[in-house]
C-alpha cells in the first residue's frame, strides 16, 4: 500500500455509518481498549464527538485541531487511526490535493456475544488482560438467569393489540440508519484454494462455502498458527452428512487440536506483542528507549527466531515461552527481556530450570513492563559482578597481602631491572 504523509493542515470530515449509543461506549472501553490501547479509543471517542447534533456527519476540521484536542503528536494519531481501521471500527477515505482531504467513517463495535465468538478478538483480549480479568468481564456481559418455575407467558401479540389498515404507505427504508459493523480483516497466511484442493469434492460441496466460512477459516489459521495440511485435515473432520463445513465443529476441532499439541495452553500467545497500555510512551530517542521499543514491538516467537539467526525455535523453547506467559503471567515484552538476559549470561543456552527460577523471582516482584524487567536485570548483574569481584579477591590474594614486609631501599640494579620490565609491557 502507498504511504501517504499525514500533515497537520490536512482536513477531515467524520461520517457516521452506524448507530452509536451508551452500550457502544461500554463495549469499546471494556473489550476493545485492552487490545488497541487507550490512544486509539480516545481517537474514536474524539471523532464521535466531532459529529453534529444529528450524529450523522461533522463539519470540516484540520488534523492540527485534532492534535490540539488530544494533545498528542501527529504520528500517534496516525498509529491510532490504523489500529481502529485494523480492528474494524473505522474506514478512511482520501482525496489527494495540495491539501489532502480525508473522510473518517465510524462503524459500531461488535456486540459482546459477537466479540467473544470471534476467536482472534477473544484470544487477544484474554492474552492482554489475563484469565481472571477476562472471566470477570465475561460475567459482566452475561445475561442473568431468571427462574420462571411456576410462571406462564401471558404476553399479547401485535395483532391482539393493534389494527392494521390498508391506507398506510410503505416507506423506503434502504437509507435509514442501522447498526453497521466491519468484519475483522486478518492476514491471509494460507492459500484457501490450495487448501480446499486437498479435500475431494465427494466429501465437500464447494458451493456451500460461504464468505463467512472463508473468513472463519482465515481467522482460525491466524489464531492457531495452522498450515494448509493441518487445516485440511481439521476441515475434513468438520464436514457434516450434507457435505457442508460445520463451523462450530471446525472451531472446536481447531481448539482441541491446538490444546492437544500445546499441552492445554492458550493459542498463539507466543506470537503476541506487548500490550499497548504497558508500553513506554514514544518520543524518547535514547539507546535504551530504542531497545525498549524493540522488546515491546516484537513477539517472543520472532525475537527468539532472530536470536536463532532465522531458525524456528524448537518445540521445547516454544513451550517454555508459553509457560512463562501463562503460568508466570509475564507479558510478551518482559519474556523477550528474560530470553535476552538468560542467553547473554548463560552461554547462549535457554536452560528451562534456570529460566523458570528467574521467572519466579520476577513474578514475585510483580514485573509488568519491559523497563522494569531491564532494571531488575541491571540490578541483578551489578550484584553478581560485586560478588564475582569479592570471590576473586578472596581466592587470588597476592603472596604479600597478609604479610608484614620490611621496608628497604632499592638498589640501583633493582631500579634498572624494574624500568626494563615496564618498558617491555
Amino acid at each position: 500500500m502507498e504511504t501517504i504523509n499525514l500533515l497537520p493542515a490536512d482536513t477531515y470530515i467524520v461520517k457516521n455509518a452506524t448507530i452509536l449509543n451508551v452500550e457502544s461506549r461500554l463495549v469499546l472501553t471494556k473489550l476493545y481498549q485492552p487490545i488497541i490501547g487507550s490512544v486509539a479509543i480516545s481517537l474514536y471517542f474524539t471523532l464521535w464527538g466531532n459529529l453534529d447534533t444529528s450524529l450523522t456527519s461533522s463539519v470540516e476540521y484540520t488534523h492540527h485541531n485534532l492534535m490540539a484536542i488530544m494533545r498528542i503528536k501527529l504520528e500517534d494519531i496516525l498509529e491510532a487511526r490504523e489500529r481502529l481501521e485494523a480492528i474494524g471500527l473505522l474506514k478512511t477515505y482520501l482525496k489527494k490535493g495540495n491539501i489532502n482531504n480525508y473522510i473518517y467513517e465510524l462503524y459500531s463495535p461488535l456486540d459482546p456475544n459477537e466479540f467473544m465468538s470471534n476467536p482472534i478478538l477473544a484470544t487477544s483480549l484474554a492474552s492482554n488482560i489475563g484469565k481472571n480479568e477476562f472471566d470477570r468481564i465475561l460475567n459482566f456481559f452475561k445475561v442473568p438467569k431468571i427462574v420462571l418455575d411456576g410462571y406462564e407467558d401471558i404476553s399479547v401479540s401485535f395483532g391482539e393489540t393493534f389494527e392494521v389498515t390498508d391506507s398506510l404507505n410503505v416507506l423506503e427504508s434502504k437509507d435509514i440508519r442501522k447498526v453497521k459493523q466491519i468484519d475483522l480483516v486478518v492476514d491471509e497466511k494460507i492459500d484457501l484454494n490450495s487448501l480446499l484442493s486437498l479435500i475431494p469434492n465427494e466429501i465437500l460441496n464447494y458451493r456451500s462455502i460461504t464468505k463467512d466460512t472463508k473468513s472463519l477459516i482465515y481467522k482460525l489459521a491466524y489464531i492457531y498458527n495452522l498450515n494448509e495440511d493441518e487445516l485440511s485435515e481439521l476441515i475434513r473432520n468438520s464436514i457434516n452428512e450434507k457435505k457442508i463445513i460445520d463451523k462450530d465443529l471446525l472451531r472446536n476441532n481447531c481448539h482441541n487440536y491446538y490444546t492437544f499439541e500445546h499441552k492445554n495452553m492458550t493459542p498463539s500467545l507466543i506470537y503476541k506483542k506487548e500490550p499497548e497500555y504497558l508500553r513506554k510512551k514514544v518520543g524518547d530517542v535514547s539507546k535504551k528507549a530504542k531497545l525498549i521499543y524493540t522488546f515491546e514491538t516484537t513477539s517472543p516467537y520472532d525475537f527468539l527466531t532472530g536470536k536463532n539467526k532465522g531458525v524456528r525455535p524448537s518445540k521445547s523453547d516454544l513451550a517454555l515461552i508459553e509457560n512463562l506467559m501463562l503460568d508466570y503471567d509475564l507479558t510478551p515484552g518482559v519474556v523477550n527481556v528474560l530470553i535476552d538476559y538468560v542467553l547473554r549470561i548463560n552461554d547462549n543456552k535457554l536452560t528451562k530450570n534456570y529460566v523458570l527460577t528467574i521467572a519466579s523471582q520476577w513474578k514475585r516482584s510483580n514485573i509488568k513492563t519491559v523497563e522494569e524487567a531491564m532494571d531488575i536485570c541491571k540490578k541483578e548483574n551489578k550484584t553478581k559482578n560485586k560478588e564475582r569481584v569479592r570471590i576473586i579477591k578472596k581466592e587470588k590474594k597476592p603472596e604479600w597481602f597478609d604479610k608484614n614486609i620490611e621496608e628497604s631501599a632499592a638498589s640501583l640494579d633493582d631500579i634498572a631491572a624494574l624500568e626494563a620490565s615496564l618498558n617491555n609491557l
